[in-house]
């Protein structure tokens, strides 16, 4: 008999529909109930590419005793913390205080009014790694609620305390904002480079595209070769790993280990967004081919395996398929050989790191090694030889693949995540001049502002099986911002542009704190136990940081003060913070680097369907410019335009003719690639 959650959208709350467990979603049903019954209420906070949250769900929720204790003792709530990144920040914050370390799945335990009073992560079915069983744990949680309630009630207390965020307690000076800051927090980033394998610290490492995406936005500046070679390195060095998809593209979440081997199998919408912008802006800066081959191999893998009918990305693919993690991606040496054949087979093996043994538990994870002209030579083949036999022998390989029992898809599609890839997609449609990427970026732009926008200027948080839901975060208006505003700068429609700006306003209006910065959610969402106010980036940047950085866009393109006051209101409470841990506020410090370094306002006045006109967005277009902006219009503005950059702009002598401006103060205007390319650089 299904629970209560079958009646969500949510994959991974559908994965726990038919637990024995007495399942609730979050929402006022169930604390009433805990009210009612004076029953603490279980938390259990996962999602559905999460190893461990199976784990516990095979182990404890699908475990009939287990159940029947949580059913009996309390009111258990399961919670997408995709969906409710809220709930997930305020009660991860909470285990965080009271064990010194998080992760998912999470489990806390509240009193019937919200507030945490114990919790943890996984725990066991049996007790084992130090850890109790989760039957003593529930045990002795229902006995402390019943026998110690004032304990309890005391320890409440003082974490909900320790959770208000009304006032951060940091803060520096605005005068602050500026590249002093940035180099200074460059430097300091690079210092736990792994000069080896590429990537900052040990195992298990993490991409970190945000760190990455800064320290490029740093080395356009100030061209420190350092820099870029850390950025470059890495890139390489993950992009051979096992930790990216070799024959499918796309990259995992995580290496479990230091040298980019064996990944946890899931792969997130997130990180490739990220990741492949980085990897197209390596590509602008260093002309390396390598660099655009992997960006495209991730658009093109979003665009055939993780985007929907209508148009938006899917959130993710699992790590594990049949039950096991890993194997839909792995290879024993005789699959190969049976699929390619013995000569073929030779090369693949050499190509990717292969042996009998295997390097993941007896099979083999694809990796490469060696660069291709190690390998060509070791084979007696020229590269180009190689690469040809290389792309017959992936394209075999992916189809042969393609037959195996798939990872389970995350079906969802979340406002924020598709934020990151629609402004990744746009982006790499005007610099690449794809028109499939183009044409993909519009058909996504028109599903996000139709399905995921209501009463004008209202995101939704998360959409599925044609129904959109859950009131948005700061995440989802700044990345959908950030989003609309690169479909502007690929298309000039000027529609993209005007949705941008209202739902900047919505923004300033609904979740601005008297100090500065940002509420993660609006001044009308439901109430909670504290109103979550995050300011440091995790798997995605910080909605604080991301509005931060397209605040100052808007206040370049409009020249409305407002957007320039809250970018750096919100900025400079985390002067302090970016000067002591940098890393944990790249999107933040990236959007000072903005300020810092100063957007290039770049006016067209031009038919874009005219080569001329072309020649000159291209030279605006190809190089790595992260502080340059840009609008068109197709006619001679005598008067006031909708985006104010373009007001009273006129074309000299009937030609196309570019505009190259810092605050609204212009050079110039030129009509010749060169003279455009010359004001760019100074």
């Amino acid at each position: 008999m299904p629970n209560r959650l079958a009646d969500e959208t949510s994959p991974y709350l559908l994965q726990h529909k038919d637990n024995p467990v007495d399942w609730y979603p979050w929402g006022a049903e169930a604390f009433e109930k805990a009210r009612q019954a004076d029953k603490p209420i279980l938390l259990s906070v996962g999602y559905s590419a999460c190893h461990w949250c199976h784990v516990m769900e095979h182990e404890s929720f699908e475990h009939h005793p287990t159940a029947q204790m949580m059913n009996e003792y309390f009111v258990n709530i399961k919670v997408d913390r995709e969906e409710r990144p809220d709930v997930d920040a305020i009660y991860m914050e909470a285990v965080q205080a009271m064990t010194h370390h998080g992760g998912w799945p999470m489990t806390v335990f509240l009193l019937p009014d919200g507030r945490p009073f114990y919790g943890g992560t996984y725990f066991p079915r049996e007790a084992r790694y130090g850890m109790p069983a989760f039957r003593q744990v529930l045990s002795g949680v229902h006995e402390a609620y019943t026998e110690r309630r004032g304990q309890v009630e005391d320890a409440a207390d003082q974490l909900k305390q320790a959770l208000e965020r009304d006032h951060l307690g940091i803060g520096g000076d605005q005068s602050a904002l500026g590249i002093t800051l940035t180099d200074a927090a460059a430097a300091q980033m690079i210092r736990n480079f792994d000069r080896t394998h590429g990537g900052f610290g040990g195992a298990p490492k993490f991409p970190q595209p945000m760190n990455l995406e800064f320290l490029l936005r740093v080395y356009a500046r100030n061209r420190d070769p350092q820099l870029l070679q850390v950025v470059t390195h890495t890139l390489d060095r993950m992009a051979r790993g096992g930790i990216y998809d070799q024959l499918g593209g796309g990259f995992a979440r995580y290496s479990v280990d230091a040298i980019w081997l064996v990944p946890h199998f899931e792969k997130m919408l997130y990180d490739n967004a990220q990741l492949s912008r980085v990897y197209l802006h390596a590509w602008q800066i260093t002309g390396n081919d390598f660099f655009r081959q992997i960006a495209e191999e991730i658009y093109d893998y979003i665009l055939r395996e993780m985007t929907a009918p209508e148009g938006g990305f899917y959130s993710a693919t699992d790590a594990d398929s049949e039950g096991e993690e890993g194997k839909f991606f792995v290879w024993s040496i005789a699959e190969i050989e049976q699929i390619v054949g013995q000569a073929d087979a030779q090369i693949a093996i050499e190509y990717w790191g292969m042996s009998e043994r295997g390097n993941f538990e007896g099979h083999n994870i694809l990796y490469r090694p060696n660069t291709d002209d190690v390998i060509a030579k070791r084979l007696g083949l020229s590269v180009d030889e190689l690469l040809s036999r290389i792309i017959t022998i992936k394209d075999r390989l992916f189809a042969a693949r393609s037959q195996r029992v798939h990872p389970g898809l995350d079906d969802k599609i979340l406002t924020a995540w598709n934020g990151l890839m629609l402004a990744s997609l746009a982006e790499a449609a005007r610099v690449l001049k794809r028109a499939d990427y183009r044409l993909a970026a519009e058909r996504a732009g028109h599903f996000l502002v139709t399905a995921m926008i209501h009463d004008e200027d209202r995101l939704y948080r998360t959409h599925k099986n044609g129904h959109s839901k859950l009131n948005g975060y700061l995440e989802d208006y700044a990345m959908l911002i950030d989003a609309l505003i690169e479909l502007y700068q690929l298309t000039f429609d000027p529609q993209w542009f005007s949705i941008a700006r209202k739902l900047a306003d919505r923004v300033l209006a609904h979740f601005g704190t008297e100090e500065g910065g940002f509420y993660d959610v609006s001044d009308d969402h439901e109430k909670l136990i504290v109103r979550p106010r995050g300011v440091q980036d995790n798997a995605i940047p910080s909605g604080n940081g991301m509005i931060a950085k397209v605040f100052v866009q808007l206040s370049a393109y409009t020249g409305d003060p407002r957007y320039d006051e809250a970018a750096r209101g919100g900025l400079q409470l985390l002067v302090n913070a970016i000067q002591q841990y940098p890393q944990a506020f790249a999107e933040s410090a990236g959007a000072i680097e903005l300020i810092a370094a100063g957007v290039k306002e770049v006016a067209i006045v031009g038919d874009p369907a005219l080569e001329t006109t072309q020649l000159l967005l291209d030279a605006v277009n190809t190089a790595y410019r992260p502080n340059v902006i840009r609008a068109l219009t197709a006619e001679n503005m005598d008067g006031e335009h909708p985006i104010p950059l373009l007001s009273y702009r006129m074309m000299r002598g009937h030609q196309p003719t570019v505009y190259v401006c810092e605050h609204f103060m212009c050079k110039l205007p030129v009509t010749m690639v060169a003279e455009v390319e010359d004001l760019l650089k100074t």
